[in-house]
C-alpha cells in the first residue's frame, strides 16, 4: 500500500529494531512497533482513521504475531485487542481531565477519528520491568508535571517519553505553569543517565542526545528568563532573542501566556 499521509522510518538497535511511524496528524503523533526476533510490541497506535489503516497494513506486512500493546500516554486505534497501561492511567483515561480532552477532539476532528478501544487494559506497575518479544521494558515514573504515564527504557537502549526532545521552542501543552520547567529538566536529566542513544516520544518521533541536551540548556535558559521578565511580552521577546529563527517561535505567545498567568 502506498503511504499516503505518514512515514516510516527503522532503527537498528541490536537484538531489536524500532519501527517508527511519524503520523503527520494534526497532533503531531507518533507511534512505534518494538520488532523482537519473534514477536512485535506495538505502542501508542494512531488515533486517526487514515493513519490506522496504514499502520495496520504495514504490521501486517512484518509478517510476526503482536504479543503486547502498549497505551501510555495516547489512547489509539488498538480496537478490540487487549493493551498495558502504567499503574493507574486507564482510571486517568476515564477522567475529567483525559476525557475532556477526546471529546474535544471527536468535536474538532469528527468523523476522522478512530473509534475508541474496547479491549481489556492491564496496568504494570512503575519501577517494574517487563520482558516482551525478547526486548525488555522498563516503567519509570514520567514528568511530574505531566499525564501519569510511564517513561518506558526500551531494550537499554531507546527511552520513551510523552514528548520527543527536539531542537525547537516547545509547546505550552508540554511546560503549562513554572513548576513543569523544573519537572521537565529533571526528566531529560534522568533519560540522559539511563545510557539510552535514542530518545523518543508520543509527539515527534526519533531523536539523538543532542536532543536532550539543547531541551535541557533552553529549559534552564527559560527559567532564567521566567525569573527576570516581568511580563509575558518580555518573556517572548527574550525568547526569540535568544534563539533566533528556532522552530515553533509561533507558539511562544501560548507559552507566555500560560507561564505568566
Amino acid at each position: 500500500m502506498a503511504q499516503t499521509k505518514g512515514r516510516f522510518e527503522v532503527h537498528d538497535l541490536g537484538n531489536y529494531k524500532l519501527h517508527v511511524y511519524y503520523t503527520n496528524d494534526a497532533l503531531g503523533d507518533a507511534s512505534y512497533i518494538i520488532e523482537g526476533k519473534d514477536a512485535l510490541v506495538t505502542m501508542e497506535q494512531p488515533l486517526f482513521k487514515n493513519n490506522v489503516t496504514e499502520f495496520d497494513t504495514y504490521l501486517s506486512k512484518l509478517e510476526k504475531p503482536v504479543e503486547k500493546r502498549i497505551t501510555d500516554y495516547h489512547v489509539g486505534g488498538t480496537g478490540n485487542h487487549d493493551v498495558v497501561m502504567a499503574q493507574g492511567m486507564p482510571e486517568f483515561t476515564k477522567g475529567e481531565i483525559y476525557g475532556g480532552m477526546m471529546k474535544s477532539f471527536a468535536q474538532a476532528f469528527g468523523d476522522a477519528l478512530t473509534d475508541m478501544p474496547t479491549g481489556k487494559a492491564s496496568e504494570v506497575a512503575f519501577g517494574t520491568t517487563q520482558t516482551w518479544a525478547g526486548v525488555s521494558f522498563e516503567f519509570r515514573h514520567g514528568a511530574t508535571s505531566d499525564f501519569p504515564g510511564a517513561s518506558i527504557l526500551i531494550g537499554g537502549l531507546a527511552y520513551y517519553t510523552h514528548w520527543t526532545p527536539a531542537k525547537a521552542h516547545v509547546s505550552h501543552l508540554q511546560i503549562s505553569s513554572p513548576a513543569a520547567i523544573d519537572a521537565e529538566i529533571a526528566e531529560a536529566e534522568n533519560s540522559l543517565a539511563s545510557g539510552a542513544k535514542l530518545f523518543i516520544g508520543g509527539h515527534g518521533g526519533a531523536a539523538k542526545r543532542n536532543a536532550v541536551e539543547f531541551k535541557i540548556t533552553y529549559l534552564k535558559k527559560m527559567k532564567e528568563l521566567l525569573t527576570t521578565k516581568q511580563s509575558a511580552q518580555a518573556f517572548v521577546d527574550a525568547m526569540k532573542q535568544a534563539y533566533p529563527g528556532l522552530p515553533g517561535e509561533a507558539g511562544l505567545e501560548d507559552l507566555g501566556k500560560a507561564l505568566y498567568k
